[in-house]
């Protein structure tokens, strides 16, 4: 389990370890320990730091993290600097086709990317300045109340995951999650 951390109301700051303005100040709040917490045994350490964030955004059914990993899985592989095809360039070296982690492929999503890295100065290639951009997308924030429901198959959480990605070929995105829903475990 985690111990009691402070968490900002906008993550986009902590994301990029930038300190908050003072406007900001006033609206840190006290999350409790999230129950269940969960580790990918076996996993690389960018699947388990997406483990964790996505426990952060208080997705904590184990079947919608899994889902959320095998889509991702799926999309990327967890390679961050990956352009749809599989050549592996910088954010601005990406001409044609998505990119990232869940392979960007619009226009206004993929220059958004590029938007927030500024924003948050960090670097759009990097796992961790995209990690933060998917869980703070406005098109994962409106499918997020559905994966932070419970109870529901993975088949049932690959509805939102679909109209998060908007996939063109599903692919193996259940297998892997069936893969990542042996890999989750409890914390003592």
């Amino acid at each position: 389990m985690k111990n009691i951390i402070a968490v900002m109301l906008t993550p986009l700051l902590i994301a990029c370890s930038q300190q908050p303005p003072a406007s900001a100040v006033g609206n840190i709040i006290e999350q409790t320990n999230l129950d269940p917490y969960y580790e990918c045994i076996g996993c690389s350490p960018e699947e388990q730091k997406a483990v964790e964030v996505l426990q952060d955004k208080n997705i904590v059914d184990k079947n919608a993290i899994a889902t959320i990993l095998g889509n991702i899985k799926q999309e990327s592989k967890f390679i961050a600097n990956i352009c749809e095809g599989g050549a592996r360039v910088s954010y601005e070296n990406c001409l044609t086709g998505g990119y990232g982690i869940i392979q960007w492929t619009s226009i206004n999503r993929y220059v958004n990317l590029g938007k927030f890295a500024e924003k948050f100065a960090c670097d759009p290639s990097t796992f961790d300045c995209q990690l933060h951009y998917m869980v703070n997308e406005d098109i994962f924030i409106r499918q997020l109340p559905y994966f932070q429901g419970s109870g529901l198959a993975i088949a049932d959480y690959m509805r939102p995951a679909y109209r998060w990605l908007g996939w063109g070929i599903k692919g193996n995105r259940e297998v892997y999650a069936w893969d990542y829903l042996n890999k989750l475990q409890l914390t003592s």
